[in-house]
């Protein structure tokens, strides 16, 4: 009798271990609580805004080439016909041909190039001047269980998904519950967690628009973890749980004679 019951719950130990790791994967897919015909407000949409240290191109077109040439850097940082290449100072600020230092920080893109504008026209320099503001070196870095690397940012509006997919998606062995985006404001990082299997956990973050030298941090699940261990995987392996199982009951068996 005491055999069998010994029996029994190695045997169950085995079918329990067995079952858990056959079990399906909950935090694989993305949006699992955005089903179709729910909507969800995403926050106001943060589009990039000028720091300094940042590096852009500024173009000032008209259709007399000669007005033009007077807003373009003639060496060094020249961009040609994409424009002129400035570095934002310290204090947040460019020096800009004819119109001396302009303060850029703070500003994002469209606000830039009206500025340049009115202060072209406010001058009475041209009357009509197409002012064109660029991204040079602007980029997110992303690490860990995914393409690592630096992605350039390339619009206004750029997003920890556009990010993500840049770079090839997630592995199927990163953690998309806990995504880490490591953000600095003025000296200061501060570390944020998204979870991308969560829609509204997702567009509700302070980091779903990404800012310039973000860094995105994807971390690797607990079963590659183990992988880096000693004993790695195999005490979660049924194979183990069942030996396990085998050699206790074998061994009160034996104690018990």
């Amino acid at each position: 009798m005491r055999m069998s019951i010994l029996f029994f719950w190695g045997l169950m130990m085995a079918v329990v271990a067995l079952l858990s790791s056959c079990s399906t994967p909950k935090d694989i897919a993305y949006f699992q609580d955005f089903n179709a015909g729910k909507s969800i407000i995403v926050q106001n949409p943060v589009e990039i805004k000028f720091k300094a240290d940042d590096e852009i191109r500024i173009q000032v077109s008209t259709s007399r080439q000669e007005l033009s040439q007077l807003f373009s850097l003639s060496s060094g940082s020249s961009g040609g016909e994409g424009g002129s290449r400035y570095t934002i100072d310290s204090d947040g600020y460019i020096r800009f041909p004819v119109l001396g230092q302009i303060h850029v920080a703070g500003l994002n893109r469209q606000e830039l190039q009206e500025s340049i504008r009115d202060m072209i026209m406010e001058k009475d320099l041209i009357k009509d001047p197409i002012v064109t503001v660029d991204y040079s070196n602007l980029y997110v870095i992303v690490l860990g269980d995914v393409g690592a690397g630096r992605v350039e940012i390339d619009r206004d509006k750029f997003t920890i998904l556009d990010a993500l997919a840049t770079r090839g998606d997630l592995k199927i062995t990163g953690q998309r519950t806990n995504v880490k985006v490591i953000r600095e404001n003025y000296g200061k990082k501060t570390v944020y967690e998204v979870n991308l299997c969560s829609a509204e956990d997702l567009y509700a973050s302070p980091v779903y628009y990404l800012q310039q030298n973000d860094v995105i941090y994807v971390e690797m699940n607990k079963k590659e973890k183990r992988t880096a261990t000693v004993m790695g995987n195999s005490a979660v392996q049924p194979s183990f749980w069942m030996g396990l199982a085998t050699f206790v009951v074998t061994a009160l068996a034996w104690f018990g004679n």
